[in-house]
């Protein structure tokens, strides 16, 4: 483990909630109809490439496996655009997923392909999701725990 601090037992209060929003959110995908927890954790280990967090992408890829994911998908997830390995949901979910990280701006075109691909609570649900692993690669990058390293607060 780094020398840094350990952000998790440091604030237990501030990880409850962020916890909490994470149960809300595998809630909300065990039950869509729309939006599957296995997209929902493509576009997790895809936004942790992004952001190249090490600890998101090795405990996503993990997550995504357990989940019935292939390691042929989740080689390919970089370039998941050129890939003939992902249905049109998957491929909107990684395509939202890029806008958002990536802060670009998101026309009526865009807001409205993804409204009709999901509908409006999964699309809310999938843009917390994205947020929620934007703001976890960012805790994760400032301090550093080790990867493959899994604190039991975050099991």
């Amino acid at each position: 483990m780094s020398n840094r601090v350990d952000f998790i037992q440091l604030v237990p209060e501030a990880m409850t909630i962020l916890m909490t929003q994470e149960d809300y959110l595998q809630h909300q995908f065990a039950s869509s109809e729309s939006l599957s927890v296995g997209i929902v954790e493509l576009v997790k280990l895809r936004v942790s490439q992004i952001n190249q967090c090490a600890y998101c992408i090795d405990m996503h890829s993990k997550d995504a496996l357990k989940n019935g994911e292939t390691y042929e998908r989740m080689l390919g997830l970089s370039a998941w655009k050129d890939m003939p390995l992902f249905s049109e949901q998957e491929r909107n979910a990684l395509w939202w997923a890029e806008l958002v990280t990536l802060e670009k701006v998101i026309d009526e075109v865009d807001y409205q392909r993804v409204i009709d691909c999901f509908g409006e609570l999964a699309t809310v649900n999938l843009t917390i999701a994205i947020n929620a692993i934007n703001s976890w690669n960012k805790m994760v990058k400032v301090f550093k725990p080790q990867v493959g390293y899994y604190h039991p607060a975050s099991s």
